[in-house]
C-alpha cells in the first residue's frame, strides 16, 4: 500500500484511478483475474471520506462477492431498522441488514484486499489526464510532488468520485456540477450508544428539500448529517444553517451536541447522482462508481451501487480477453444502464424530500398496514419499487393496502 512514484511502472493491463469503494473492487476482481493491475489515490491510505457510512443490503450484497463481509463486519457497528421519522413526529421501523463502518476503515479494508490480490496500490498520485492516441486512452499523466510520470495501460478506469477534475481532463464530463451536497459530522457520545442503536433519517420542512440523519458507528461514536439531493437546477443550500435546524429541531441530534464530543469539524462533499452526468465509456477508457453518478436520489446512498459498477467494470474487462475494445465498451454500458431504471425510481422518490408531507403520510399510512411495511422494507433490499410510493398512484394505494 501507498507506494511512491519513484516505484510506479512504466505499462500495466488496467490503471484503476480512485481507491474507494469503486476502484477497489474493480481493482480486486481485475487482478484476480490475472490481469496486471495499478491502483492510485490522491490521498494515502487510511483516509478519511465524507460519507453517512450507512451499509445497507446491496453493500452487504457485495461486500460478499469481494471476500471482505467478514472483515467488515468484526469493526463495524450492526443495525438492525432504519428509523424514518417524519415533520409531525411519526415514526416508523424498517427491518434491514445494515451496518456502519466509517469510510476510513471500510475504504482501507477493500483497497487493502485488492492490494492482496495482486494489485499494486501507489498514493498520494494526482491524475492530471489521459495519454492519448487519436481517440483512444493509452494511458495517464501521474503526478506526486513536483514529479510527473506517464503510465502506459490497456485500460483506464476512473472512479474518481464526485468531483469533476479528473471526468474533465479526460473529456467525460456532461455536467461539471453535482446533483447535491452533504454534510456530516462524528459525536462521540457513549451514553446514547445503548439506546440510539438503529440508522434515523429524518424529514422537517426546514431541511427540505432535503433529510438529516444519525448514524450510529462503533464506540459509541454517531455520524450525524444533512444532505440534499437533486435540488432542481436551483441554488445548493447552505447546509450549515441546514445543519443548525436539524440538530434545534430533532431531540436526539440535539441531545448528541449538548452532551457529546465533536471529532473534529463538520465535513461536507459533493454527490452525483442517477448515472447521470457522465459518459460512462470511451475507447480504452471506462468511468464507475460515483464519478458515473451510482449514488441514489431521496436517500443518498452510494457505497453498494459504487461497489456494484466497479465489480460490472472489472467483469466487463475480464470478459473481452477475446473481443474488441467496443464489445468490452458495450457490455459495460448495457450493465450499467440495466441499473438506470432503479435509479429513476429514486428520483421519483425524491419528492418526499422536497414535500416532507408526503413522508408524514406514508409513515402514518404503513404504521397501520403490514403489507405497506413490507413494501418499505423491499425498497431497501431492492426486491420493491421506492418510486410508486410517492406517484399519484402509489398514494392512492396506500388507502386499499
Amino acid at each position: 500500500m501507498n507506494l511512491g512514484i519513484d516505484q510506479l511502472p512504466n505499462a500495466c493491463d488496467v490503471l484503476v484511478v480512485g481507491a474507494g469503494p469503486a476502484g477497489s473492487a474493480a481493482a480486486q476482481l481485475l487482478a484476480r483475474g490475472g490481469q496486471d493491475v495499478v491502483l492510485i489515490d490522491q490521498h494515502a491510505f487510511p483516509r478519511d471520506k465524507t460519507c453517512g457510512d450507512g451499509l445497507i443490503p446491496d453493500a452487504h450484497r457485495a461486500l460478499h462477492r469481494l471476500g471482505v463481509w467478514d472483515a467488515v463486519m468484526s469493526e463495524a457497528q450492526p443495525a438492525h431498522y432504519v428509523r424514518c421519522i417524519g415533520p409531525r413526529g411519526g415514526r416508523l421501523d424498517v427491518p434491514a441488514t445494515l451496518a456502519v463502518l466509517p469510510r476510513r476503515r471500510l475504504d482501507e479494508i477493500v483497497c487493502r484486499a485488492a492490494n492482496a490480490a495482486g494489485a499494486r496500490m501507489f498514493a498520494p498520485l494526482r491524475f492530471l489526464s489521459p495519454i492519448e492516441q487519436g481517440d483512444t486512452v493509452v494511458g495517464a499523466r501521474l503526478q506526486q510532488g513536483e514529479v510527473m510520470r506517464e503510465l502506459r495501460a490497456r485500460w483506464v478506469v476512473l472512479a474518481t468520485g464526485a468531483t469533476a477534475p479528473a471526468l474533465l481532463a479526460a473529456g467525460m464530463a456532461l455536467r461539471q456540477a453535482p446533483s447535491g451536497v452533504a454534510l456530516r459530522g462524528y459525536v462521540k457520545h457513549p451514553n446514547m450508544a445503548t439506546h440510539l442503536d438503529v440508522l434515523e433519517v429524518v424529514w422537517q420542512r426546514a431541511l427540505a428539500p432535503g433529510y438529516g440523519w444519525i448514524f450510529p458507528c462503533p464506540g459509541g461514536v454517531f455520524n450525524i448529517g444533512v444532505g440534499t439531493v437533486d435540488y432542481g437546477g436551483a441554488a445548493a443550500p447552505n447546509l450549515r444553517r441546514v445543519f443548525d435546524n436539524f440538530t434545534r429541531l430533532h431531540a436526539p441530534a440535539r441531545e448528541l451536541l449538548a452532551g457529546g464530543t465533536l471529532l473534529g469539524p463538520l465535513k461536507g462533499a459533493p454527490l452525483r447522482c442517477t448515472l447521470d452526468g457522465a459518459r460512462l465509456s470511451r475507447p480504452g477508457l471506462l468511468v464507475t462508481g460515483e464519478a458515473a453518478g451510482s449514488t441514489y436520489s431521496f436517500t443518498g446512498e452510494g457505497i453498494g451501487k459504487a461497489l456494484e459498477t466497479g465489480i460490472h467494470a472489472a467483469e466487463a474487462l475480464l470478459g473481452g480477453a477475446a473481443r474488441d475494445d467496443a464489445a468490452v465498451r458495450a457490455d459495460y454500458e448495457a450493465r450499467l444502464l440495466a441499473l438506470k431504471p432503479r435509479f429513476v425510481l429514486y428520483t421519483q422518490a425524491n419528492r418526499a424530500n422536497r414535500h416532507p408531507w408526503l413522508a408524514d403520510l406514508v409513515i402514518w399510512r404503513a404504521r397501520r398496514s403490514a403489507r405497506l411495511r413490507q413494501r418499505l422494507a423491499g425498497v431497501l433490499d431492492e426486491t420493491r419499487n421506492p418510486g410508486d410510493l410517492f406517484t399519484t398512484k402509489g398514494l392512492l394505494r396506500l388507502f386499499t393496502e
